[in-house]
């Protein structure tokens, strides 16, 4: 197993991409550590991992509270031993800066999401990487979307976040990796079985008057593969960039387009 022994957290573990990724991580061996918004949700992705043969625990963290981040972290340390691994997969939603032009937002919608995303993978990454540099091994995973390279239409301040937090693992990367900690991003487009890609389509099939899967459709038409990334692959993904498989990779991110991003 990829990550057999290995302590790992996932925040926004509650939610479509955190669920997958974490039940992956607990199939190649990793004992999950959950941490959302929604306890419920959490405890429901806990049952699945248990239900499989996994190892999960869960808590309730606010990723904008830097108090709670570092008292979650330092619960793991007590429990684990350790972090191996940190993956942020939380997605804020912030409907008033997606389908409006630049120049039609208002200075609030516009930062809310940069402030949000990038406040919240600095706590967390750093809140792990403070615990790993004492063993001086761990990964951090972080998460973004094409729109972080390619130039789409209306996704306010979405696209800058996402370009930022690609910027912010580079940075980590650079000063951790002396330290025997890598940094790794993932890059992916749009994932029809996810709620929030599912309902913007919707809503973008909705006002010009088409199906939503002619809007899926139209998306998997612009990837050289004809098709979308699915949960599976992503999370599968994840946790190859986790494990020793992937130790000379760092400072990159790994391109999950299906190929409507070349690189």
């Amino acid at each position: 197993m990829l990550l057999e022994k290995k302590n790992a957290v996932i925040y926004g573990a509650g939610g479509d991409v955190g669920s997958a990724i974490a039940q992956a991580f607990a199939r190649e061996g990793a004992r999950v550590f959950l941490a959302g918004r929604t306890l419920s949700k959490l405890d429901a992705v806990a049952q699945a991992v248990s239900d499989s043969g996994g190892m999960a625990q869960t808590a309730q963290v606010d990723v904008l509270d830097e108090q709670a981040v570092e008292a979650f972290t330092d619960s793991v340390v007590r429990s684990g031993g350790s972090i191996d691994i940190c993956m942020n997969a939380t997605n804020f939603n912030y409907p008033g800066s997606l389908g409006k032009p630049l120049i039609e937002l208002s200075l609030e919608n516009f930062t809310d999401p940069i402030t949000a995303y990038t406040k919240a993978y600095f706590l967390t990454a750093r809140a792990a990487a403070r615990r790993m540099v004492e063993k001086r091994s761990g990964v951090i995973v972080t998460l973004t979307a094409n729109p972080a390279r390619v130039p789409i239409p209306f996704f306010g301040g979405l696209a800058p976040s996402w370009a930022m937090l690609e910027a912010i693992t580079r940075s980590f990367a650079v000063e951790l990796g002396p330290l025997g900690i890598r940094v790794i991003g993932m890059r992916s487009d749009a994932i029809p079985e996810t709620t929030a890609v599912r309902n913007a389509y919707s809503s973008r099939a909705s006002l010009l008057g088409l199906k939503l899967e002619d809007i899926v459709a139209q998306s998997e038409s612009k990837t050289l593969l004809q098709r979308l990334p699915t949960l599976a692959e992503v999370a599968n993904t994840a946790a190859f960039l986790a494990s020793d498989q992937a130790r000379a990779m760092t400072a990159t991110v790994a391109n999950l387009s299906c190929g409507s991003l070349v690189e």
